[in-house]
């Protein structure tokens, strides 16, 4: 059941990092918010990162093996970025009407895939 907790909380973090990473480019659409200084951007993308972090944390210490967990170091961090590939993703697609997933991105992604299959493999 840990494993399954940690996949969970590790996609809330990974929408909360999207968002705080990637939000603010699409909120520069609105006059009232391309008028701000990037100083108070970083401030806003940083109390949306602390939700983050809520998240994140939690999720490595449940997760990690020496805590009782099912996975290694190495294969949380495989696991995270394969998440936080696939929550950007679909955040780009339904947020950035411009931007098209192409063959390069989805054989881009394949590869990751690959990678988390060789990191648990035994």
């Amino acid at each position: 059941m840990n494993g399954i907790y940690t996949i969970l909380l590790l996609i809330v973090s990974n929408a909360f990092m999207t968002l705080a990473w990637y939000g603010h480019l699409k909120l520069n659409s609105f006059d009232k918010f391309q008028a701000l200084p990037l100083i108070t951007i970083i401030l806003i993308s940083w109390g949306i990162a602390f939700f983050e972090y809520c998240f994140q944390v939690p999720a490595n210490r449940i997760g990690f093996r020496e805590n009782g967990g099912p996975f290694s170091l190495f294969e949380l961090k495989i696991m995270q970025e394969v998440i936080s590939l696939s929550v950007f993703t679909v955040f780009a697609l339904l947020v950035f009407k411009s931007e098209t997933l192409k063959l390069n991105h989805i054989l881009s992604f394949a590869c990751l895939v690959l990678a988390v299959f060789f990191a648990f493999r035994k």
